[in-house]
C-alpha cells in the first residue's frame, strides 16, 4: 500500500511461491503495484542493477548512513529483511550502501511497513521537489493498457486468461480496441458483453445499496 502511495509500480521479492500477497491487508493496492518474484537474492540484485539501479539496504552497521542522505532522485531499489531475521549477509554484501533510521529509544528497530514508508516518503519527498512528479508517466504504453483493461474490464481480462488471448489496446476514452476476430475468439459479441457487464454493475450496486 505504502509503494503505491508514493507511485512506486514494481514490488521485487524473494519468498517461495506458495507464499501470497494479502489482498486484504493491500486494500486493493496489489493491482496496481506489481510483485515479482525472485528464487535468490542474487538473482533480485542482478535485475535490478541491470535497469541501472543503486542498491540500499537497511541495516545497522559502521558505514551506514541516515537514510536522509541518500540521493532518492536516482534510480534505486532498497532491501528490507524480513521482521524477525533481518536482512541475510549475502544481500548485505551486494548492496552498494547500507542506510539507517536513527532512533533516540529504547527499542532498536522500527518493523519493516513502518521503516519502509519513513524511507519512501523521503524519496517521493525528494522526487517531488525535483519535478520528477510532474513529469510525464514513464510506464510504456503496455503496461499502462494493461493496468487499464485488468481494472477496467475484470470479466474480458478474466476470459483473456482462461483462453490464453492476447489483451487488446485501450483508447484514451478507456474503450477496448479490438477487430472482430478477437471478439470472435472471446466467443461474446461486443453487444453481449457490454449487457453482461451492464447485468453485472446493477447486481453490485443492487448489494452495495
Amino acid at each position: 500500500r505504502t509503494c503505491d502511495a508514493v507511485g512506486i509500480h514494481d514490488v521485487h521479492a524473494v519468498w517461495p511461491e506458495e507464499m501470497r500477497m494479502n489482498n486484504y491487508a493491500s486494500k486493493g493496492s496489489h493491482y496496481w503495484v506489481r510483485l515479482n518474484r525472485h528464487e535468490t537474492i542474487t538473482e533480485a540484485v542482478d535485475t535490478l542493477r541491470g535497469q541501472g539501479m543503486q542498491i540500499l539496504a537497511t541495516h545497522l552497521s559502521p558505514q551506514a548512513v541516515d537514510f536522509r542522505e541518500i540521493d532518492y532522485t536516482r534510480p534505486t531499489a532498497i532491501l528490507f529483511g524480513a521482521e524477525k531475521r533481518g536482512i541475510s549477509q549475502q544481500a548485505l554484501a551486494l548492496a552498494d550502501r547500507h542506510i539507517i533510521i536513527p532512533m533516540v529509544g529504547m527499542a532498536q528497530s522500527l518493523n519493516v511497513s513502518v521503516a519502509s514508508a519513513l524511507i519512501l516518503y523521503e524519496a517521493q519527498r525528494q522526487r517531488q521537489n525535483a519535478g520528477l512528479y510532474q513529469q510525464e508517466c514513464r510506464l510504456p504504453r503496455s503496461e499502462q493498457d494493461r493496468l487499464l483493461f485488468e481494472r477496467g474490464f475484470p470479466l474480458l481480462t478474466r476470459v483473456c486468461r482462461q483462453k490464453q488471448l492476447p489483451y487488446p489496446a485501450i483508447s484514451d476514452d478507456g474503450e477496448v480496441i479490438a477487430d472482430e476476430s478477437w471478439w470472435q475468439r472471446m466467443q461474446l459479441s461486443k453487444r453481449g458483453w457490454q449487457a453482461l457487464e451492464q447485468r453485472e454493475q446493477e447486481e453490485f450496486d443492487q448489494e452495495e445499496s
